[in-house]
C-alpha cells in the first residue's frame, strides 16, 4: 500500500493529471460559488430549517453559520466526484501505458454504469450525511464517521470505473475490491483541506489502478 501512494502521489502531480484536475476541480469550484453567491439567502434558510431539532435559537444560528459553508463545501465534493466519475477513462488509459505497457484495457465501463454507480453512491452518501450530521460536531470520533460517509462518494464509482477497464471476471474484481474501502478512505483524506479536496476523486481511482496492474 505504501508503494501504490507513493506512485499515486507523483502521479497527480504530472502535467497530464493536474490538467484535468484544475478543469474539473475548478469548473466545480466556480459554479458552485456562482449558484450559492445568488441563492445564498434562501440556502441558509434551508440549513436553518433542518436545524429545528436544536431547541436553543443562539445555539442553531451560531451552528447554521458553520454548517451552511459546510453543506456548500460538501456540494462542491460531491460535484467534482460526479464529474471525475465521468470523465477519467481516458487519462487512466493514459496512466496505465506509462506505468504498465503490457497491460492494455480490455473494456469500456458503460456510462450507464458509471452513472449508475455514481447516482446510487450519491443517493447513499445523502441520506448518511443527513443521519449523521450531527455526530460530526464530537470531536475525533465524528471526523472518522465524516470520512467514512464521504468514502461512500468515491469507492463504488472507482471500482467500477477502474476495474471496469482491466479486468472482467467478477470474482478477480471482487478481490481487488477488497482495499477499496481504505483506499477511499485515504483518498478523502485530501477533503479536509480546502482545494486539495478537488484531488480525492482522481486519486482514488489512481491508486486503484496502481493496485489491481501493479500485482496483475
Amino acid at each position: 500500500m505504501i508503494a501504490t501512494i507513493k506512485k499515486s502521489l507523483q502521479d497527480i502531480l504530472s502535467p497530464m493529471v493536474l490538467k484535468f484536475i484544475l478543469k474539473i476541480g475548478l469548473g466545480s469550484i466556480g459554479i458552485w460559488i456562482a449558484i450559492l453567491w445568488y441563492f445564498w439567502e434562501s440556502f441558509s434558510n434551508f440549513v436553518t430549517a433542518y436545524l429545528t431539532w436544536i431547541p436553543w435559537d443562539w445555539a442553531r444560528e451560531g451552528i447554521t453559520f458553520v454548517a451552511a459553508p459546510f453543506l456548500g463545501y460538501t456540494l462542491i465534493i460531491v460535484t467534482i466526484a460526479i464529474l471525475t466519475s465521468l470523465y477519467s477513462e481516458s487519462l487512466l488509459i493514459a496512466l496505465a501505458k506509462k506505468h504498465y505497457p503490457d497491460k492494455k484495457a480490455i473494456a469500456s465501463p458503460s456510462i450507464r454504469g458509471s452513472i449508475s454507480s455514481t447516482f446510487s453512491s450519491t443517493l447513499v452518501f445523502a441520506f448518511l450525511f443527513i443521519i449523521l450530521s450531527p455526530t460530526f460536531l464530537i470531536p475525533f470520533v465524528g471526523q472518522i464517521i465524516m470520512l467514512y460517509v464521504w468514502s461512500i462518494l468515491l469507492k463504488a464509482p472507482t471500482v467500477h470505473d477502474v476495474g471496469g477497464l482491466f479486468i472482467t471476471d467478477k470474482k478477480e474484481l471482487k478481490l481487488k475490491r477488497k482495499k477499496s474501502n481504505l483506499i477511499a478512505m485515504i483518498a478523502s483524506l485530501f477533503n479536509y483541506v480546502p482545494l486539495l479536496n478537488i484531488f480525492a476523486p482522481i486519486f482514488a481511482q489512481i491508486m486503484f489502478l496502481h493496485h489491481i496492474l501493479g500485482k496483475k
